[in-house]
């Protein structure tokens, strides 16, 4: 007799570093991210969207309605995605600016970010960037982010062993199986919070 499996509904998954350094930490959690959502994570299609084009905010830019094509593209990118990923270092206590950038311009009417799930990973000195999940937080309470709570994943990157190599790879392997418990609990969330058919 064979044995069915049902499969877990496809989410679409944005994947955004607040860092804009290519060998950065944050932005290897992202690529880590990407290799679990396509090695061994059933359901979930997960997509980088890279923030450096974007300008500074600055409204004059917007001319008879229409939004520079860089920021019509990456807000097109964050509505037809389910839920979002966040890897946020931690910058003089807060979010870094490209990051605050990016959020503000998706907040542009009509918000983007609206009712859609998150989740927040981050790597850094001392407590790991974890002063910049909670600035997230408070900035997506006005957003309508809907952030899961556990499990928590920031990162020491000075803490011996070594959890990154020189490319900002990341390494470690029971940071890895973190990562991939933050991952199923956002596409848990992320498959709650969908209108039922």
């Amino acid at each position: 007799m064979e044995t069915v499996v049902a499969s877990k509904p496809m989410i679409k998954v944005a994947a955004i570093s607040g860092s804009l350094r290519k060998a950065s930490n944050n932005r290897g959690l992202i690529r880590t991210a990407l290799e679990l959502t396509k090695e061994s994570i059933n359901g979930i299609e997960m997509e980088y969207v890279d923030i450096s084009p974007l300008p500074m905010l600055n409204t004059d830019l917007v001319v008879d309605g229409k939004l520079p094509p860089a920021v019509e593209a990456f807000r097109q990118k964050i509505l037809q995605s389910d839920s979002i990923l966040f890897a946020s270092p931690e910058y003089n206590y807060s979010l870094t600016g490209p990051l605050k950038n990016a959020l503000d311009w998706g907040s542009l009417s009509p918000n983007v970010w609206a009712d859609k799930a998150a989740a927040i990973v981050s790597a850094g000195g001392g407590f790991g960037g974890a002063r910049s999940h909670y600035h997230l937080r408070q900035v997506g309470v006005f957003l309508d982010l809907h952030f899961i709570n556990k499990p928590e994943f920031y990162l020491n990157e000075f803490e011996p062993p070594a959890k990154f190599d020189s490319d900002g790879n990341l390494i470690d392997e029971a940071s890895k199986e973190k990562m991939k418990q933050v991952l199923v609990a956002l596409q848990a969330f992320t498959l709650r919070l969908q209108p039922k058919n």
